[in-house]
């Protein structure tokens, strides 16, 4: 099972799943709980590998896939006995909110999906396959640092990176290669998601300084009329950490507008 935390304010009110990036933990939400706390049950999570969920590398063997790490989500779902939630999830955390909605769309009462991956573009592959040499030759941990700073190169992303590097190093070599290999289904995956639209209600929350990221969403949303784009001002891929005063009040307003078109919703920010 998933190391995890709950936070609950009783059975009549929504839940809350959070869900980080690869190389991240629960903690990167650290800026999101205190004013997600005031109005949903929320749920905190690590993934496999992640945070305190590394004892999983025990019993888990061989390569990953999307689909048996996002079942690991479902299981703990299951267990907690949460029927259905609103998933607010953070870069590669993105793919894994969407997998589950494709899965078990009875689960997903609404998406908010912050720094969203949707396509790797030709900058993102020429990295992936350096780093698929380098990672027989490399400390992973230079190579995250290196792509960290790519994906995040500005001097206000500092904190957004030094966050990162600093919950990867929890992560042991052999299950960083496992997560790295993971990079090489995102095209495929996405490429089926965009032939299979879903009717979940769906933020995006993308920094405008997204430059590996936003463009691809931007397409997205423009065919999809489920989702919709906020954008951030001054502000790179992890939008929660960099500004979270405009990610919570984006994503709480939108996720008030969702509660309020259910049966007996309300919420007020």
């Amino acid at each position: 099972m998933l190391y995890h935390k709950t936070f609950e304010l009783g059975p009549e009110h929504d839940w809350v799943v959070f869900v980080h990036g690869a190389g991240g933990s629960s903690n990167i939400w650290f800026k999101q709980l205190k004013a997600y706390r005031a109005h949903f049950n929320v749920l905190l999570l690590d993934l496999r590998g992640h945070g305190q969920s590394h004892q999983l590398q025990q019993v888990v063997k061989g390569q990953y896939s999307f689909r048996a790490v996002t079942e690991d989500i479902l299981r703990l779902l299951d267990h907690l006995r949460i029927p259905s939630a609103h998933f607010v999830g953070i870069s590669l955390g993105t793919i894994l909110i969407r997998h589950l909605a494709e899965i078990g769309p009875e689960r997903v009462k609404s998406m908010v999906l912050g720094g969203a991956i949707l396509r790797l573009d030709i900058r993102s592959r020429v990295l992936v396959q350096l780093g698929r040499v380098g990672q027989h030759i490399l400390p992973y941990m230079w190579l995250y640092r290196l792509f960290a700073f790519i994906i995040m190169p500005r001097q206000h992303h500092q904190e957004s990176r030094n966050l990162f590097v600093r919950e990867a190093r929890k992560l042991c070599q052999k299950e960083f290669k496992r997560w790295f290999r993971l990079a090489a289904e995102v095209n495929p995956l996405m490429r089926y998601f965009r032939e299979r639209a879903l009717a979940i209600p769906t933020l995006y929350l993308m920094g405008e300084e997204d430059h590996m990221f936003l463009a691809p969403v931007r397409e997205q949303v423009a065919r999809d009329p489920y989702s919709q784009l906020e954008i951030i001002e001054a502000c790179g891929h992890v939008c929660n950490v960099e500004q979270p005063e405009h990610f919570n009040r984006q994503s709480l307003a939108f996720l008030s507008s969702q509660m309020a078109a259910e049966p007996n919703g309300e919420m007020m920010v």
